[in-house]
């Protein structure tokens, strides 16, 4: 069990990177003055995006595994799994704002992604602190 949590671990890590970037795009794209910068950023947004959806799912599926082989329970799972799910939310209207980007649609300032990028990082002192602390 001890490798599936360090695959878990080392895909959560890598999700995270993914999670945090991609909204910094978003912060670019929505600065973008010239066609040439737009399609840039939005060729690196859309493949960053295609490249952490699957580790996003390996991270759930390895955590899912740790979760059947331990068998854990309590108060701190049920509050991890409710932050999980905002993550899959989060990633779903990342990959919502960038379809927007793509048809010339933004809704947004950059202020308004720069705020939004803080979310991942909230999420993960959340669950690292539920994780290893537990305190419910």
């Amino acid at each position: 069990m001890l490798w599936i949590k360090a695959f878990h671990i080392i895909f959560v890590v890598s999700w995270f990177a993914g999670l945090f970037y991609l909204p910094r795009i978003f912060v670019n794209l929505a600065m973008a003055q010239e066609d040439a910068e737009r399609a840039r950023l939005l060729l690196m947004a859309h493949k960053l995006y295609r490249f952490v959806t699957p580790i996003g799912i390996l991270a759930l599926g390895f955590g899912t595994w740790l979760w059947l082989g331990y068998g854990f329970a309590g108060m701190w799972l049920n509050i991890k799994l409710v932050l999980v799910a905002a993550l899959l939310v989060y990633h779903w209207y990342c990959g919502q704002l960038l379809a927007q980007f793509k048809l010339g649609r933004n809704a947004h300032g950059h202020v308004w992604y720069r705020w939004f990028n803080e979310i991942p990082v909230l999420l993960l002192m959340a669950v690292v602190i539920l994780v290893t602390v537990k305190p419910i």
